[in-house]
């Protein structure tokens, strides 16, 4: 079965988490991905924890479906060879400091005059232009100065990280969509084009109504815990055994909650009768809730809401994700590959389901240099030229 991004060839010249999940994305689309790593240790996160057999479960999590080939781009041999790889490619997709790929000899307006169509795809902290563009930035970093740690946490307490690295994975998916954008406009047009992704405009973008708040009513927004600004009771609350939420987004939703906890009268008092009321003594009204949950398990609640047609979910744990067969099985959402060292591993599955060119994880990531006889030969280079070049340690 074709694949959506089948015969599109990707340069992935990224490390850690934004730029791999994003070459990770157009690998499960079917684009052909080279990973260009360092002859010597590679990207680091093969280092990182946890490991099987030497194996980083990490690094394999989001560089699967991807080949590796080892460059000394330092060396005159070794740019020569990533020059004649750029005029083979589609993409080239980076996430180094801005700067840096000019100083290799490979900025953007040096690799359009060996590619006029080629992609160049930039993800970096604070973005190519801008008083900041200069500085380190990682997903804490985004989360911090993009405004999504201030509003995260609990009322009076410190501001808090998410817990996923947001910053890195809306990165990564802005990129990769500004990428398929590129590749349209370049069908009409004949040219690539440069795209320029910043961690923290990626965390800015994401905070919808939150920003609003200040612009347009000059209230700086404040930590609420669980609890959504825009209505309530759209929060957490406590069980016999465990946690749930309730996301009551419409007075239609709270009427049905409400004669579900068997308690139609909250409906016919003011203080409850529409959002804006509900918002404003919401403190009242989660004591309430939980009141009625306490004897209850977890379990029962869900499935007594559910039935009402009210959002409403347990918070699961990893264990419980990982066995739920709605995420597990019937989305395919954790999937089991083989790995020529590790043996079977289980890595995340993709999250777009399409019908004619479904996504798909067909191997795992690739060893250090796996495929530099591969991609070398293809460049006219013989394997006695590959041997002088693996003793130089140029690849």
């Amino acid at each position: 079965m074709r694949k959506a991004l089948e015969g599109i060839r990707v340069l992935d010249f990224t490390q850690f988490l934004a730029g791999p999940y994003c070459g990770m994305m157009l690998a499960d689309m079917g684009a052909e991905v080279i990973k260009i790593e360092n002859p010597k240790i590679g990207d680091f996160t093969r280092t990182v924890r946890p490991q099987v057999n030497g194996q980083s479960m990490y690094f394999n999590n989001v560089n699967r479906n991807k080949k590796s080939m080892t460059i000394d781009l330092k060396s005159k041999e070794g740019k020569e060879i990533f020059a004649k790889m750029i005029e083979t490619a589609d993409v080239l997709l980076e996430n180094n400091r801005p700067g840096v790929m000019d100083r290799l000899g490979f900025g953007y307006e040096q690799i359009n005059q060996l590619n006029e169509r080629i992609i160049f795809a930039s993800i970096s902290g604070f973005g190519q232009y801008g008083p900041y563009r200069e500085r380190p930035g990682y997903d804490i970093i985004a989360q911090a100065m993009g405004g999504a740690m201030s509003v995260t946490g609990w009322e009076n307490g410190p501001s808090t990280r998410a817990g996923v690295a947001l910053g890195d994975i809306l990165g990564g998916l802005n990129a990769a969509l500004g990428i398929m954008a590129a590749l349209r406009y370049r069908e009409l047009s004949g040219k690539g084009q440069q795209i320029d992704v910043s961690l923290v405009d990626s965390i800015v973008s994401s905070l919808e109504t939150i920003s609003t708040q200040y612009i347009y009513e000059g209230k700086i927004p404040s930590k609420t815990g669980n609890r959504y600004m825009a209505a309530y009771p759209y929060d957490s609350f406590d069980a016999m055994d465990g946690e749930y939420v309730i996301a009551c987004g419409t007075d239609v939703h709270f009427v049905n909650l409400a004669n579900a906890m068997g308690k139609r009268e909250l409906t016919e008092m003011e203080e409850y009768r529409d959002i804006p009321n509900r918002k404003e003594n919401w403190k009242a009204l989660k004591a309430i809730i939980n009141d009625w949950g306490k004897d209850k398990k977890v379990e029962e609640i869900v499935d007594l809401i559910t039935e009402a047609g009210v959002p409403v979910s347990a918070i699961l744990n990893m264990k419980q994700v990982i066995e739920n067969e709605h995420i597990a099985v019937a989305r395919e959402m954790f999937v089991d590959i083989e790995n020529p060292v590790a043996g079977k591993i289980k890595v995340t599955g993709n999250p777009i389901k399409m019908s004619a060119t479904p996504t798909s994880i067909d191997k795992s990531a690739p060893l250090l240099g796996e495929n530099n006889v591969e991609l070398l030969s293809e460049l006219g280079i013989n394997l006695e030229m590959i041997d002088i070049l693996k003793e130089k340690k140029i690849i």
